[in-house]
């Protein structure tokens, strides 16, 4: 992960700062800095989005093909996720520096999908043990300014928010054998329902207290943290601690209320962006991630 070097001074204010819930940017310990967020800005793809949060950058595509279900789970479709890591990002990922950092996010991404409530996998199937839809969600990072994990979370829910599927239909013969018919017309598709699609927030331990949405710098002030994956209701689906540091008990209970609490509004701000920005239709000015 990218990383910035700071003098003891610097890391004294930071602290200091916080403690005071006065951070440099002048956010209070609870404040996310400002979101943009952006859909439908790949055109080859089942669905896209943008999303810029500080100096972060992310680019997610989803890939709807069709393939054979799992068998363990014959009548549901599922997701794969793979994350790049992009060189331009930050120096750190050049070669095969940020393979790494890829898989974790990716397993990240597998461990709060990893839940029957999250999405409706079942709406992916086609016919039970032959045919589903598989997704493909590739998020590369664009550039990389803090709080990587959040900014992840929020494109993949944005991108899954505009995929849009076809609609097919299984033909049976009289002789038993299976045709698949796929829709000719390019509206006639399906919507996942991301209503319950997790986000994550991350909170890191500064000093005594714990701050969302941090910085590269506020990350160097801290030893540990804890990514918090919050559904629009306020349930807490999974947690995973990061870091060298060491958490208490009385620390993780405040900072999963924290999460739960910031989550929400998070939750509340996205849904009410991507409904605005589809009500626009056609007409909407796009961006582009190369705006």
């Amino acid at each position: 992960m990218a990383s910035v070097a700071l003098s003891e001074a610097e890391k004294v204010y930071i602290v200091h700062g916080v403690q005071e819930d006065l951070r440099v940017d002048g956010r209070g310990c609870e404040d996310y800095r400002c979101v943009e967020v952006e859909t439908d800005v790949v055109s080859n793809t089942s669905g896209s989005a943008r999303v810029k949060l500080g100096h972060t950058d992310i680019l997610v595509g989803v890939k709807a093909e069709m393939g054979t279900p799992k068998l363990e789970k014959p009548n549901e479709g599922y997701l794969e996720f793979f994350v790049d890591c992009s060189a331009n990002a930050t120096p750190e990922f050049e070669g095969r520096g940020g393979d790494d950092l890829g898989t974790e996010i990716a397993n990240t991404l597998y461990r709060i999908f990893n839940n029957k409530s999250s999405v409706d996998l079942k709406s992916l199937c086609i016919s039970p043990r032959e045919h589903c839809w598989i997704l493909y969600v590739d998020v590369l990072l664009l550039e990389c300014g803090g709080n990587l994990f959040d900014t992840i979370s929020i494109a993949v829910k944005a991108a899954l928010f505009n995929t849009r599927i076809p609609r097919v239909r299984v033909l049976e013969d009289e002789e038993g054998s299976k045709d698949i018919e796929l829709s000719d017309d390019p509206y006639d598709c399906i919507r996942l329902s991301v209503e319950n699609v997790p986000c994550i927030v991350t909170l890191c331990k500064i000093g005594y207290r714990h701050v969302v949405d941090a910085t590269l710098q506020e990350e160097a002030c801290s030893l540990a943290s804890l990514l918090v994956s919050v559904t629009s209701k306020g349930v807490v689906t999974c947690m995973r601690k990061v870091g060298k540091g060491s958490l208490d008990p009385e620390s993780i209970f405040e900072m999963m209320e924290t999460g739960k609490r910031v989550g929400k509004v998070l939750h509340a701000s996205l849904q009410s962006i991507l409904h605005k920005e589809e009500s626009l239709g056609p007409k909407r000015q796009k961006v582009g991630f190369l705006g």
